[in-house]
């Protein structure tokens, strides 16, 4: 069953803010093997202009998949999560996360389209600061495959 067009535009409310510690920025980094030492050394990210250390450019994915959370839990979109894959991701950003940001997500539903039985959902999160700056733009893809198809 197709997802209803007229959730096109829908925005849902801004998540609660998420504090970025530099701890987090250091696991994600080791885990996803980045060396570079603006993701570790506070020193280092502050000779590069940084207040504090820097979170590598994937980091906000954990953010702002969460917040999406909120348009794939809908009841009344009817997105069936269990048949759900992760098509691509994509970051517009302003600056970069630093450590000590307390982030908020707005999520929208970009577009909903219907290709092959499967149903494609492009998710936009907005993540601003505590100041309501801008930071990074998320544009997440979600297919639904239609039943019957295993992947």
């Amino acid at each position: 069953m197709a997802l209803d067009q007229s959730f096109v535009g829908r925005s849902y409310p801004a998540t609660a803010p998420y504090e970025v510690g530099r701890e987090k920025i250091r696991e994600f980094a080791e885990a996803i093997g980045d060396p570079a030492p603006a993701y570790t050394d506070a020193e280092a990210a502050r000779a590069l202009g940084h207040p504090d250390v820097i979170a590598p450019p994937t980091f906000v994915f954990s953010i702002t998949f969460r917040a999406a959370g909120q348009v794939v839990e809908d009841p009344q979109l009817g997105l069936d999560y269990s048949r759900v894959v992760h098509g691509d991701q994509k970051f517009v950003y302003t600056r970069p996360v630093r450590a000590g940001d307390r982030l908020t997500v707005t999520s929208t539903i970009e577009a909903i389209k219907s290709m092959a039985g499967n149903d494609i959902l492009d998710i936009r999160g907005e993540v601003h600061d505590e100041a309501g700056d801008h930071v990074v733009t998320a544009f997440t893809k979600l297919v639904a495959r239609a039943a019957g198809q295993e992947g």
